[in-house]
């Protein structure tokens, strides 16, 4: 799969990916806004294992964000199940040297469509940090919809957060 935009170019995994997503992914700045599940420090093993997992998931949901050819960044959807088949939670990061310049907001709204289009679902949603207001600028530019603050609903590095739910409805 591939979407071409303005300023980059979503697209599947590819091996060759290795290196630039270890290194990008490799950010405390990064990790801390992210899942736990996403590890730091993220080394080359961790990239390897990510690649090969996304390539191997039917149907594909999981993409890379390419500037000038080169992966930077992340971004993909899980498809509900049973009751919830018709929505899917967005997920997202990018290398921290293409952060300010509009690369998510513009990967975001396209990963949106595409998630829609192609499944077709009535909703997509995401839930950021509270505290990671960059990721809720990114949301509402991309026309997503604040539905709600979920307090105290997460708990990262020993701290118990909030977070926000944000969603575009089809």
């Amino acid at each position: 799969m591939q979407i071409a935009l303005t300023q980059c170019v979503i697209r599947s995994w590819s091996p060759g990916d290795v290196g630039s997503l270890a290194t990008y992914a490799n950010n405390r700045n990064i990790s801390s806004n992210l899942r736990d599940r996403f590890p730091h420090p993220y080394t080359k093993r961790d990239a390897r294992d990510y690649i090969t997992w996304s390539r191997r998931r039917t149907p594909e949901t999981a993409f890379a964000i390419a500037v000038g050819g080169e992966a930077v960044g992340s971004i993909g959807f899980l498809i509900g199940a049973d009751v919830e088949r018709v929505s899917a939670e967005i997920g997202y990061w990018l290398g921290e040297p293409f952060w300010g310049r509009g690369i998510c907001t513009e990967a975001a709204a396209a990963m949106t469509a595409y998630a829609i289009e192609t499944h077709g679902l009535t909703r997509v949603y995401a839930l950021p940090f509270a505290s990671n207001a960059a990721s809720c600028r990114v949301l509402e530019k991309a026309g997503y919809a604040l539905e709600g603050r979920l307090r105290k609903s997460a708990i990262k590095d020993g701290v118990t957060i909030d977070q926000c739910q944000y969603a575009f409805i089809a």
